[in-house]
């Protein structure tokens, strides 16, 4: 008798390896873990995590060890020459396939005194008033009520923290149910996202055979601000451009020197504006070559449920850029931002000066077609054929002497932008496990505004990379008084459950 009895214990255990639960199972599975991930958002959220501090970085990560060790999961750091990378995985019997998932355990840093809580490392509980504000509310209400629309404030609450709580707590909720997924799991930690992933690029090279999968799914970003259900097929990159022009060697009276001395704000400030027309459009000849929609990307882009109107209204604006017909169109091309500018003082600190420098930086946002170098190449000729000699340091007095005009430029590459075909076969596989939580087709979008390192891996592992985004677009992310709405905790688990119950295609 004992071969049968073996031989059916290894096809029940096949059968939950392999079983992909309803829309209500799974629901059932995330109330039921719903007290443990409330417990496990406000541990994580709780220490402090801005990369600037190597010593905070280190609780994190060692925190990061003990939950997935504790769940017989394999850990290794990955030396970067800083700080490391964090990479943990959970290998299934006789899998085919492997996952790679991506988060960001780092956060933004924070300005204490704009906060409206006691601490943004001690998360609150609030509750939105009639009149739109945010009222703290006990947090052991959350043991006996639940309301959607509460919102758990805390720094990371969801970038990026709330997603990997998440994903711990559908983990469990499944392992509890005796329910595995028929792929194994790879996770990659990154404790330097909000720092640019500096030395991320580098680190997937030399790591390849070790994060080798078969496609990579990034948990980071927000839901469409509809609110629904989400993937993203591909995010834009990142570069910086540094500018400084020049006046006089030192701060002059400008009652002695204004009118003489030449203003390098105002020189700057006629040098960004040679770069755009009226209606933001880049006129640098080039700047957007190589980005054709057809009629029928236009369409997937017309299908994602923007409301414009409600968009221009929350930003306070009456007009847009002109570069594309619609929200969706505009991100489909490279941007040239001005980030911020600086010269001499404002405020209470003015003083009647001509300034010596001004600064200026730039962010371009890439998409696949634009090529950051290119770019830069493009935008140097355009500022030499503005009359201005470019040095990559202060200049020299012999320099100042010889040209009227001189900017400083810098410049620097985050990491490229990345998309996915919606058509492949990690889209087709990930709408279905989608559609079976919700019982609707998710809202896709084409490629999203915002940057994600996420290139280096689809470059060096030759793999396809989509985004499930889970959290609130309203969350305050790289703000003030961020936070995660109770209700897209407690979909973004049951999302992730979906996903790790799909059989691999």
């Amino acid at each position: 008798m004992r071969l049968p009895i073996l031989a059916f214990c290894l096809v029940f255990s096949f059968a939950l390896r392999a079983q992909t639960t309803n829309q209500s199972q799974l629901e059932a599975l995330t109330d039921k873990q719903w007290q443990p991930a409330l417990k496990l958002l406000n541990e994580i959220v709780a220490m402090p995590n801005d990369a600037v501090f190597p010593d905070q970085i280190e609780v994190n990560i060692v925190w990061c060890e003990a939950v997935f060790g504790a769940r017989g999961w394999s850990q290794e750091r990955l030396e970067t020459g800083g700080i490391p990378l964090l990479l943990v995985e959970k290998k299934q019997p006789n899998a085919k396939k492997t996952a790679l998932f991506y988060f960001h355990v780092d956060g933004q840093a924070v300005d204490r005194s704009r906060w409206f809580q006691p601490d943004p490392y001690i998360p609150v509980l609030k509750e939105q008033k009639a009149d739109g504000n945010w009222e703290i509310i006990p947090m052991d209400r959350l043991k006996n009520e639940y309301n959607a629309d509460w919102r758990i404030f805390a720094r990371s609450s969801s970038d990026d923290k709330g997603p990997l709580a998440m994903f711990i707590s559908a983990w469990d909720a499944l392992n509890e149910a005796g329910i595995s997924p028929d792929y194994s799991i790879k996770i990659i930690l990154d404790f330097e996202e909000e720092q640019g992933s500096p030395r991320l690029p580098a680190a997937v090279i030399q790591y390849k055979e070790k994060l080798a999968a078969d496609l990579m799914l990034i948990m980071d970003g927000p839901r469409h601000t509809s609110n629904e259900p989400t993937l993203s097929y591909g995010a834009r990159g990142i570069s910086e451009l540094f500018l400084t022009t020049y006046g006089p060697k030192l701060p002059q009276h400008s009652g002695h020197y204004g009118n003489y001395a030449p203003n390098p704000a105002l020189l700057l400030s006629q040098l960004l504006a040679s770069m755009k027309d009226e209606n933001g459009k880049v006129v640098i000849p080039g700047f957007y070559d190589g980005i054709k929609l057809t009629d029928s990307e236009k369409a997937i882009l017309a299908a994602v449920p923007d409301d414009e109107v409600a968009i221009k209204k929350r930003l306070g604006i009456s007009r847009t850029d002109q570069v594309g017909t619609s929200y969706q169109e505009s991100i489909q091309y490279p941007s040239l931002n001005i980030r911020g500018m600086r010269s001499a003082w404002v405020g209470p600190e003015a003083r009647t000066i001509v300034p010596e420098i001004a600064v200026a930086e730039l962010d371009m946002r890439l998409v696949p077609e634009s090529d950051p170098n290119r770019l830069f190449g493009l935008i140097e000729n355009h500022i030499r054929e503005q009359g201005f000699h470019i040095v990559e340091a202060d200049p020299t007095d012999e320099e100042r002497m010889k040209y009227p005009k001189i900017v400083k430029v810098k410049k620097s590459i985050s990491y490229q932008a990345f998309r996915t075909s919606m058509d492949s076969e990690a889209g087709v596989w990930l709408r279905k496990g989608m559609v079976r939580a919700f019982g609707k087709d998710p809202v896709q979008i084409r490629i999203s505004g915002g940057s994600i390192p996420i290139s280096p891996f689809v470059d060096a592992l030759g793999i396809l990379a989509v985004t499930i985004p889970t959290v609130n677009a309203d969350n305050n992310q790289h703000s003030p008084n961020e936070n995660l709405r109770l209700g897209n905790y407690k979909e973004g688990i049951k999302t992730i459950m979906s996903v790790l119950t799909q059989p691999m295609y």
